[in-house]
């Protein structure tokens, strides 16, 4: 299911209780963080957004948030969900807990299995950010919807080439300000976000400089004109 509530692949859900897993407390700490920032949770709509995960040690499982959570302010483990198996041809995944596991699990475990030293992924929303980076960093193809096989086969792919994984980020095409950051932990994926945020902003604020330089320029261009014109 999605954080709307919709179904996207076939769910095995073993409904047992989750219990207060290694990680649990640091992804809280950075579910916090991605809060404040405003990049995951509830749109105007009531449209929840964003997901955050953690493998389970060396293993291909991880912990994910589960679907339909973004609302809550403070998770509980019975809000998380571990993945335990998935097949990407089939859309499916196995997930053990309370809650079904969020819509963009597939994704998270394409970033697993591509990538062995990942060891934490987020999926968040910044459309500003998203519309910058579209293209110039590594970018989905603008048919492939999120939440699908599709999606997970697109993040393998963009896995072949380097650059991917010397940025560990990638841009969602057709999920409208959908960006995905990874790393050795929740701590290098959520600093990698910050970075692009940061490099952003800095971007914007030196072409609003450039902008204003060429606006006063243009005007004592103007005025040297006019006194040439009317000495």
């Amino acid at each position: 299911m999605s954080e709307t509530g919709s179904v996207k692949f076939t769910c095995q859900q073993v409904a047992v209780e989750m219990p207060r897993f290694a990680g649990f407390a640091e992804l809280n700490r950075y579910r916090r963080k991605l809060l404040v920032l405003g990049v995951i949770g509830v749109d105007a709509s009531g449209v929840g957004f964003g997901n955050l995960s953690i493998r389970n040690g060396a293993t291909p499982r991880f912990y994910i948030t589960g679907s339909a959570t973004a609302g809550i302010s403070e998770l509980m483990p019975a809000d998380y969900a571990k993945v335990v198996a998935y097949d990407f041809v089939r859309n499916w995944l196995e997930c053990e807990g309370i809650t079904v596991a969020s819509s963009e699990s597939l994704t998270h475990a394409a970033v697993y299995e591509s990538d062995p030293t990942a060891r934490a992924v987020i999926h968040c929303h910044d459309k500003k950010l998203w519309a910058a980076l579209l293209d110039e960093a590594p970018t989905t193809p603008k048919r492939v919807e999120y939440g699908t096989p599709e999606m997970a086969y697109a993040v393998r792919r963009l896995f072949e080439a380097p650059e991917v994984r010397r940025r560990k980020i990638f841009v969602m095409a057709a999920h409208d300000g959908g960006l995905v950051t990874f790393g050795r932990d929740l701590q290098e994926a959520f600093g990698i976000l910050k970075n692009e945020m940061g490099s952003h902003l800095k971007d914007v604020k030196h072409r609003h400089v450039l902008n204003s330089e060429l606006r006063k320029s243009s005007r004592a261009g103007r005025r040297a004109k006019e006194r040439r014109a009317h000495p």
